[in-house]
């Protein structure tokens, strides 16, 4: 009886040993910490720290390449609340003929809310984008429900095509090129070679200021 006890513990023992070991093991091979960077890599795919809305270029460069045809389209998210042609009646919204380039809450057979009311300022290209893009921001309290058009491609194209119906905008012109790195690293450099022959100049103007002539021996005394 002792002996065949003796078996099982020294089998269970064993397993246990095994068991730890083969854990150890795992460990070791496949680690439990967590990796600096999660995922792979996609070709073609930004991070979202990288990308995303807050890289989006200036409107006007969108404005570049709008198109009153894709702006119909987008407006068709439009046509529950507002009409668009010259003399459209106003729906939950106003009618839209002639809001581009005039003032916010132009409209004197509207009731907008005090939020739109108490706004200010004029519909530009950059003003309705940011309405378009998100109109509870731009004016916090109104009544509007609409979510906003988050591309600002969607939002180039139905700004020109509202602008065809009674606007008075022009188009904008291209936003200035933003310098490649490149050539920025490369004005840092020569502004630092700049700064370097300034400082040889310096130092070679004190020497030569050191060695000017004696001045003349003063006069005899009376």
């Amino acid at each position: 009886m002792d002996g065949r006890f003796n078996t099982i513990a020294g089998w269970v023992l064993g397993a246990g040993i095994v068991f730890l070991g083969a854990t150890l093991v795992t460990h070791e091979i496949f680690g439990g910490e967590r990796p600096a960077k999660m995922g792979y890599p996609l070709n073609g795919v930004e991070e979202e720290t990288k990308g995303g809305a807050a890289a989006d270029r200036p409107i006007a460069f969108y404005m570049q390449s709008a198109d009153a045809g894709r702006g119909a389209d987008v407006y068709r998210k439009c046509e529950g609340c507002h009409t668009v042609a010259n003399g459209g009646a106003n729906g939950t919204g106003p009618n839209l003929w002639g809001t581009m380039g005039n003032t916010v809450a132009h409209r004197g057979d509207f009731a907008y809310s005090d939020a739109l009311k108490n706004h200010g300022g004029r519909w530009d290209w950059e003003t309705m984008s940011q309405w378009l893009a998100s109109p509870s921001s731009f004016a916090p309290g109104t009544r509007m429900t609409f979510g906003g058009l988050s591309s600002a491609q969607d939002r180039a194209d139905l700004m020109l095509f509202l602008n065809q119906h009674g606007g008075t905008l022009t188009l904008p012109p291209p936003p200035a090129a933003e310098p490649a790195a490149g050539n920025a690293s490369a004005g840092n450099e020569a502004g630092a070679n700049a700064s370097a022959g300034n400082e040889a100049g310096a130092n070679t103007a004190a020497p030569a200021a050191n060695t000017a002539a004696p001045a003349a021996p003063a006069p005899a005394g009376h």
